[in-house]
């Protein structure tokens, strides 16, 4: 049903017939003296002895209160009335009931562009003694609403008739603007009309663009307008502090937030518990989590007491980093300290959780919450729905995604993606394109990771026809293809031996502003390692350092590999060894700067290099880049120590390993499980028993987590009777349920370090360690299938073992190329 459209009464109209001010009369008596009596003229009472009412109370607060809590929700309470109301409720500055009547208007009145409710609000602001702070309450309410389009109007109405908008109308409509994730163009064009009107900017302005600027990601407007701010002696606040912070940190500038973060005490602006969540945020987002603890030290010595957020943001860390220990922790901190994890919470943990590929325990989780009143959400529906899918346990996934209609959620295009996933993992290609017209026929068009997710599949099954055919649909559908379409085009060409073609794609990719990335290049220099063109395989890893990628171990194998079958082994001892030699590298680079110029993420890539050298028994230089990295001010992390202990347990040098052990313990860094299960057995061989002894004892005081009580009595009756099988069995279980620390610090509230698995991670460790030691693994068969379905292979089979570790300590395997895992 239409709106009505109001009449718009003339100046004559505020006389009164005799009637209508009779009725208003003994209306404010009965609200004075007989408020009960006032049901009796509900019936009779009319629009206009409700202006009249109004006038006649306007300066009366309680009496204008007590009629409109009376009249709000009755008839004659009419579109004349509630205005004379707003300019009544503004002059007494009660502004949150005149919103609410506001935006009341607003919905419920035929106002095309906002020129009735002007019109009227003009007429009567001097017969209700207001002022032009009536229109800046309209146009904020307006904005509230998202009516852009009427709030400019009012304003430009307002100036035309004489009135000058405030600041107020100005900010409001501007944080409309950037709430509405509209233009921040348009705002900007605001912003200058402002400034042309003659009105002066104010701290809350400069906050809401800086925020629009920064969540566009447009860190050169954003720093302008800090300046400009300044520039006009407008001090930033904390607010705009924080939001600076914020964007730093989305744009991995960490570095730049910290200082930011230490420059506001020189400014004499204390940060608020806000400021120190986001720069936790930056750093979890970046996997730095080992610096999470000093921010909290400093929080804390502050009087800041960590909240909701903070613990959430380093659950989520830990998660993302698959220390699924530390996570755990946390939460059990979290409810020490009289907080209740919540949905957000939960959703981290069961992401984990799927990710760990540990599907029980995320069903566990997700019961868990139910149990505690937690209603999950659609992204906790979305992240099992994936889990399930990534396995192949499509059954369970449709089971979620009914479950999460029935409660009210509609999927989303992620939900189907997942979907989509799962049905190319599988090979069933034409159910995955069913899912496709099943989300377009619910109003949800495929998007880009739709199309890649499809082509990706086509080319693990090898149909490079329909992988281009989805490709030429999207492209004609005016969706771009990214880097992952090329990425597995290109791969579908060099299983196929197609390397023309191949190298067309990654030009193809490259003139499209596409930068291929360290799975490119690998997938690339394997094809030419196959064919035997090692000299092209070289010069594309020189390409990929000078291009910023540094290869990881996964490249290296490659070329070894392939150097190796050539018999070019001196050339393959030579290129583990390549970041040491200056010519080796392009002429501007050197190892040294390489790691001095590192990020923490590129760090990894370091990392990785160690890695490398342990596995091909090359402890010397492992050593050799350990060190050079401590020489070059960098505190290793917890996983650069577990891959060298490791190694140094692998090469028999005990000694060695139980000195890092101890650096690793002083560091304040817990070593991951496969690292004290090889320490331990190191030990035991060596017949270190007092070393041993410690060893376990240190590991036992590590497991905060009162479920491990029962196992950690096993593990030390075991010890004590010299049953080291039982030792390993119970740690390995452990390990799986998430009970002992796979890497990070010793400290709680944001302490941890990076690097370790998760429990489901360490379910596979756990069976290559067990295998390595002809032991039974002690994992029900479920696990032991799911390993053996994931690398398709017998699960003793040696030659295995490699590769798993590999993939398991954070590295890709040689069999993520030949199975085309993206």
């Amino acid at each position: 049903m239409p709106l009505p459209r109001p009449h718009i009464p003339t100046q004559s109209s505020f006389r009164f017939a005799p009637s209508d001010a009779a009725l208003a009369d003994k209306a404010i008596t009965y609200l004075k003296r007989h408020p009960h009596n006032l049901h009796s003229l509900s019936s009779d009472f009319t629009p206009v002895a409700a202006s009249c009412l109004l006038i006649k109370s306007q300066f009366d607060q309680t009496l204008t209160l007590k009629f409109l809590n009376w009249a709000r929700h009755r008839n004659f309470f009419t579109f004349r009335s509630k205005c004379l109301a707003l300019h009544i409720l503004t002059r007494f500055k009660l502004y949150k009931s005149a919103q609410a009547l506001a935006e009341d208007v607003a919905v419920t009145t035929a106002d095309d562009q906002g020129n009735l409710v002007f019109q009227y609000l003009a007429e009567s602001l001097q017969v209700c003694n207001s002022s032009s702070a009536v229109f800046d309450l309209v146009v904020k309410s307006y904005s509230h609403l998202s009516f852009v389009d009427k709030a400019m109007n009012i304003v430009k109405l307002a100036k035309a008739h004489g009135f000058m908008p405030g600041v107020l109308s100005y900010n409001a409509i501007l944080d409309a603007v950037i709430r509405s994730r509209g233009s921040v163009q348009f705002a900007e064009e605001v912003f200058s009309e402002m400034v042309r009107n003659g009105v002066s900017p104010n701290v809350y302005t400069y906050n809401i663009l800086i925020r629009g600027f920064s969540a566009a990601g447009n860190l050169e407007m954003v720093l302008y307008f800090w300046s400009e701010m300044e520039r006009n002696g407008c001090l930033p606040n904390v607010v705009t502090h924080n939001t600076l912070i914020d964007a730093y940190c989305k744009l991995k500038r960490i570095d730049d937030a910290f200082g930011l973060l230490r420059s506001m005490a020189l400014k004499g602006l204390e940060p608020n518990l806000i400021s120190y969540n986001v720069v936790m945020n930056g750093l979890c987002r970046e996997g730095r989590m080992e610096e999470t603890s000093q921010v909290v030290e400093e929080m804390k010595r502050k009087g800041f007491v960590p909240d909701e957020v903070t613990y959430n943001t380093l659950i989520s860390g830990y998660c993302k980093e698959g220390n699924f220990h530390q996570a755990l922790v946390l939460q059990e901190e979290m409810r020490r300290n009289g907080l209740s994890p919540n949905v957000v919470t939960y959703t981290a943990l069961i992401n984990a959780m799927c990710k760990a590929k540990n599907l029980n325990r995320a069903m566990e989780f997700f019961e868990q919450m139910r149990v505690r009143g937690l209603c999950p959400n659609a992204r906790t529906y979305t992240t099992l729905i994936d889990g399930f899918s990534q396995q192949g346990f499509l059954n369970e996934a449709y089971g979620l995604l009914n479950e999460m209609v029935g409660g009210g959620f509609s999927p989303s295009i992620v939900t189907y993606n997942a979907l989509i996933n799962g049905y190319c993992l599988l090979g069933r290609m034409e159910e995955a394109m069913e899912i496709v017209q099943d989300m377009v026929g619910k109003g949800l068009y495929p998007d880009v990771v739709s199309y890649s997710t499809i082509i990706t599949g086509f080319c693990w099954h090898q149909e490079l026809e329909s992988a281009f055919q989805m490709k030429a649909e999207m492209v004609e559908k005016g969706i771009s293809p990214d880097a992952v379409t090329y990425s597995s085009l290109i791969q579908g060409f060099c299983q196929q031996r197609r390397l023309d073609d191949a190298c067309n794609l990654f030009q193809e990719m490259i003139s499209m502003g596409l930068c291929p990335d360290e799975f490119t290049y690998t997938t690339l220099i394997n094809a030419y390692c196959k064919e035997g063109d090692l000299n092209l395989a070289l010069h594309l890893n020189d390409e990929m350092i000078r291009k910023g990628f540094l290869p990881d171990v996964v490249t290296y194998s490659v070329l070894i590999n392939g150097l190796n079958k050539q018999a070019r082994t001196r050339e393959a001892k030579k290129l583990l060894l390549k970041l040491f030699y200056d010519k080796s590298v392009p002429d501007d680079v050197t190892y040294n700067t390489l790691i001095e110029s590192c990020t923490n993420v590129e760090f990894k890539s370091v990392v990785a290099l160690v890695k490398g050298f342990c596995m091909k028994g090359l402890m010397k230089e492992a050593d050799q880049v350990f060190e050079t990295v401590i020489k070059r001010k960098y505190k290793p992390n917890g996983a650069a120590y577990d891959v060298i202990i490791h190694g140094h347990c692998r090469d028999g040098n005990v000694e060695k390993a139980l000195k890092l052990y101890k650096d690793m313990l002083l560091s304040g860094f817990l070593p991951h499980t496969v690292t004290v299960i090889a320490l331990i057995k190191e030990l035991f061989t060596e017949g270190m028993n007092n070393e041993l002894s410690r060893v376990i004892e240190n590991t036992l005081w590590s497991c905060k987590l009162t479920d491990a009580e029962v196992a950690k009595l096993l593990v030390e009756t075991s010890h004590k009777e010299g049953n080291m099988d039982a030792v390993f069995n119970v740690l390995g279980e452990m390990a799986q349920d998430g009970l002992l620390p796979n890497s990070g610090v010793t400290t709680c509230a944001g302490g941890g370090g990076g690097g370790g698995g998760g429990g489901g991670q360490s379910t596979l460790l756990m069976l290559w360690w067990f295998a390595a030691m002809n032991l039974v693994p002690p994992l029900p068969c479920s696990s032991a299938n799911i390993f053996v379905k994931i690398f398709h292979l017998p699960l003793y089979l040696p030659s295995l073992a490699g590769n798993v570790l590999m993939n398991e300590l954070g590295l890709c395997s040689l069999h993520s190329i030949t199975c085309g895992s993206p």
